[in-house]
């Protein structure tokens, strides 16, 4: 069974077991629940949200959070002696996603 959930102004596909990195959330360990579920399908039905399922959620725990690898951002006008250069580490939670729930 898969289901595409949205947390942070982005849409994951998920299925069970499946460790996925999201933008980071406020839970720091134990169980968390995505209610914005907006699909949920396995091999015989498909129920689809307008915008989401208000009967379908998906529970995950989270594993630990943490910070991406270090991008660089920098910052160029030419002919004016004019650079910037500044790095960025984004937080990330790494969850795992233990059930997808839907009304049958």
């Amino acid at each position: 069974m898969y289901a595409v959930i949205e947390t942070g102004g982005k849409q994951y596909l998920v299925k069970e077991n499946q460790k996925i990195r999201v933008e980071k959330l406020a839970s720091d360990a134990g169980m968390i629940r995505f209610p914005k579920v907006l699909l949920v399908f396995d091999d015989k039905k498909m129920d689809l949200g307008a915008p989401i399922i208000s009967e379908a959620a998906v529970e995950a725990e989270v594993l630990r959070q943490g910070r991406n690898k270090k991008i660089i951002v920098f910052k160029y006008h030419a002919k004016t002696r004019y650079r910037k250069k500044k790095g960025h580490r984004q937080p990330f939670t790494e969850v795992l996603i233990r059930k997808i729930l839907r009304k049958n």
